[in-house]
């Protein structure tokens, strides 16, 4: 059976109960789909600063001298976005469901999970149970070459040479092909192979340092942009706003924003780029209570007075 004309979706980080469970409310609505985003699979709760400490990743972070003992978190809130994009996904192929077959469901999904999907997808819990204990890198790439430099004018950038067309465009933009080489032979190492350029770090970091060291910012871009160098300074989140074109309406996923109580912000759009649609430019925030009209009456039916007497009973908010 084809769900309804108004079959929605109902996305909830709040576990529902009783009248507002799944189970009452697909006996009303056979075909709904209901996405509950919980902290733990019981249901308890968690956000990225308590799940990373279980996972161990803040004994992973941070400069090398740091004590075993030191523990970095960082700002980078990994959990919340990977869990929002996988529940969209999640939303999508269970609406592609229902169209099929008439059927609702109800999907959850659990923060720590993701985490610990992840985790195992990039080769942490393998390598615990192998008895491998991944050290503190600092700024290092773990697994290839790239780390932070400081260029003649103060200025630091941030180079990788992972892929193998990242590593010739390197060591060609540098002019450093005999020194790598000798030192290739000088260790036994094949420095082609991603792995061995980490082990020997040290030393390459010890080619490329005094080479950066001794060219200007612009200077190393003149060298860097025609091989195709894999590398960025470091800048500021001020200098990306101010100063950077990619964060600017030169960036066709920006747009200027007259935001209701803030006035002008530029904000980002999907950074989805369609070509059989055009890119949606991004609206102001709602503000507090300005849809509720328009739901309550388009989607519930409710009449005027109906409304009226809602308002009247501050059982709802209408916006000035």
């Amino acid at each position: 059976t084809a769900p309804g004309p108004d079959a929605g979706l109902l996305l909830t980080n709040f576990p529902p109960r009783g009248a507002l469970g799944f189970d009452a409310l697909s006996a009303r609505r056979p075909d709904l789909i209901q996405l509950t985003i919980m902290g733990d699979r019981h249901g308890g709760s968690a956000v990225d600063y308590t799940v990373n400490p279980r996972l161990g990743l803040p004994y992973l972070t941070g400069a090398a001298s740091l004590d075993a003992d030191a523990a970095v978190n960082h700002v980078l809130p990994a959990w919340d976005l990977a869990t929002g994009h996988l529940a969209a996904v999640a939303l999508l192929a269970a609406e592609r469901h229902r169209q099929r077959t008439g059927a609702g469901q109800h999907i959850t999904l659990a923060l720590e999970d993701m985490a610990l999907a992840v985790m195992g997808h990039l080769g942490f819990i393998a390598e615990a149970q192998l008895g491998t204990q991944r050290p503190r890198v600092g700024n290092d790439l773990f697994g290839a070459f790239g780390r932070d430099f400081l260029t003649a004018d103060s200025q630091r950038i941030m180079v990788v040479g992972l892929t193998a067309k990242q590593w010739r465009g390197l060591v060609d933009a540098t002019g450093l092909g005999p020194q790598v080489q000798a030192l290739a032979a000088q260790l036994g190492v094949d420095l082609r192979a991603e792995g061995e350029r980490f082990k020997a770090r040290e030393a390459l970091a010890a080619l490329f340092g005094p080479w950066i060291a001794a060219r200007t910012l612009a200077e190393v871009a003149q060298a860097f942009e025609p091989h195709g160098v894999c590398w960025t300074p470091y800048q500021t989140v001020g200098r990306l706003v101010h100063d950077d074109p990619a964060c600017s309406t030169a960036n066709p996923m920006f747009s200027t924003i007259d935001q209701p109580g803030v006035g002008p912000l530029l904000v980002p759009g999907l950074p989805l780029s369609f070509s059989a649609l055009p890119r949606s430019a991004p609206r102001p925030a709602p503000v507090l209570g300005q849809h509720t009209e328009q739901v309550l009456t388009e989607v519930l039916g409710l009449n005027t007075a109906a409304l009226g007497g809602l308002a009247e009973r501050k059982v709802i908010g209408l916006p000035a």
